[in-house]
């Protein structure tokens, strides 16, 4: 649990991320959900930050753990995965927060299929980082943190 001097912040993961590393490799390289939170866990401790790392395959389950973040996290770092490009839900549920919100993608989803480059969760977001693999949890934890610091979000 994170303390006063160690803002929580909500990693949530959506559907098929429990099978990274294990399908389609071009997408996400061999690392897995485990090596994306172990690296997570490093870098928001060199932040001073704290982190609640969580992945589901169902839609509602992900919408209630953005509900639940309201009243207990500083930020929400999340890679919704195909749900970005589904769910206005999700979208609606990280509006009403009035968190900070990174939206994450291990591959650059404008360097996919059509229907990839547009994300409903990136009308919530302050940021959107995709591109760089597993990677792009430690940048996203690092503009969370300058969000916070600076106030701005």
């Amino acid at each position: 649990m994170a303390s006063a001097a160690q803002p929580l912040i909500a990693v949530l993961n959506g559907p098929n991320m429990n099978l990274l590393g294990q399908h389609e490799q071009g997408f996400g390289g061999a690392a897995t959900l485990d090596d994306a939170e172990a690296l997570c866990a490093e870098t928001a401790e060199q932040l001073g930050l704290a982190i609640d790392f969580r992945q589901t395959n169902s839609e509602g389950e992900l919408i209630s753990w953005v509900q639940e973040a309201r009243a207990r996290a500083a930020a929400i770092l999340i890679n919704p995965s195909g749900y970005a490009h589904s769910s206005v839900a999700l979208m609606d549920a990280l509006l009403a927060t009035d968190l900070p919100v990174v939206e994450v993608h291990l591959t650059n989803i404008h360097r996919r299929e059509e229907f990839r480059r547009h994300s409903f969760v990136s009308m919530a977001a302050d940021g959107v980082i995709s591109g760089f693999g597993i990677n792009a949890y430690a940048l996203a934890l690092s503009a969370i943190a300058e969000l916070l610091e600076a106030g701005d979000a």
